[in-house]
């Protein structure tokens, strides 16, 4: 019992310093991949045109070889990690989230050869959603590794959790879409698009994650609108359904304190997607709202847990 409490402590401090990296790798990617793309250009939007057209953009050597230690040295770790969690008897579930965490960091290296032609939309739009499925399954081994038993609540205070969430990742791959199609300047109004409420069917062939991209979409092209419009409205079906379930959870005692805790990422979160636009895109909002992102989501997971587990 002794050692299985011991290997357990270890597997949490692997995984913790996995989820830090994981944010680390994150943050620095968004920085990259915005940076150069345009955010942080002068004469931006131009710099779209030009990172697509092979033209010049801003070094982000220093920061490239920071996200490859990064992301090599958390690699090295997950490893270390599956080895704790199946050595020299596998311990579950943290063995199951740790080798699935390998598995995605694995194929994110994979995905990473392709990652040099910008006009392959798939491979940025799986670069981004993997950063936050690398914080999401970090964070999900820490929790495995030192889970205790709560009050089971009833189906019906997770049911709108479950839906926010859902609703949560269908906007964070909508964003993830804006970003790989160099679409950030499509839509730069609120709340609609120009004199636009709804995106156009014409537009809806921009959900294609499959397209190669030549240049940079233009300002309300019919594609662009439709993602900026899809992802505020996802946005604010999942600020709804978030809100209304994580005030329901402040009531059960053991889900207070994350409960507490996602209402102020939701509030974040919603606030930074404002201000990015507001801004014109400053690169610091930008970031800061991918990070938020993937925050939210790991939070939200853990107050699933919180009011299901027992």
């Amino acid at each position: 019992m002794e050692a299985r409490t011991a290997r357990l402590r270890r597997i949490r401090v692997l995984a913790l310093a996995l989820t830090a990296l994981s944010l680390s790798i994150l943050l620095i990617s968004a920085y990259i991949r915005l940076g150069g793309a345009g955010l942080g250009c002068s004469g931006w939007p131009d710099c779209y045109g030009q990172l697509l057209a092979g033209g010049p953009h801003p070094p982000k050597g220093a920061a490239r070889i920071l996200h490859r230690s990064v992301a090599s040295f958390a690699l090295l770790l997950g490893f270390v990690l599956v080895w704790q969690c199946l050595r020299p008897q596998p311990i579950q579930p943290p063995a199951r989230y740790a080798t699935a965490l390998l598995a995605l960091m694995i194929l994110l290296t994979f995905v990473g050869m392709w990652s040099a032609d910008l006009h392959r939309v798939w491979a940025s739009f799986i670069n981004i959603l993997g950063g936050a499925g690398l914080v999401l399954l970090s964070w999900r081994t820490v929790l495995a590794a030192g889970a205790a038993a709560v009050p089971k609540a009833s189906r019906r205070s997770t049911a709108l959790l479950h839906a926010g969430l859902g609703l949560l990742l269908l906007t964070m791959a909508l964003g993830a879409l804006i970003g790989a199609r160099y679409a950030a300047t499509a839509c730069p109004s609120l709340p609609g698009c120009s004199d636009v409420s709804w995106p156009a069917a014409a537009g809806l062939s921009a959900l294609n994650p499959f397209a190669t991209v030549a240049a940079a979409t233009a300002l309300y092209d019919a594609g662009g609108v439709a993602l900026h419009l899809l992802h505020r409205y996802a946005a604010l079906t999942t600020l709804l359904l978030l809100g209304i379930g994580g005030l329901q959870a402040l009531m059960h005692g053991v889900a207070r304190a994350s409960a507490g805790l996602l209402l102020g990422l939701l509030l974040l979160q919603f606030a930074l997607g404002v201000l990015t636009v507001l801004s014109g895109f400053s690169l610091g909002l930008a970031i800061a709202h991918s990070v938020c992102a993937a925050a939210l989501l790991a939070v939200g997971m853990q107050l699933l847990l919180r009011l299901k587990a027992g």
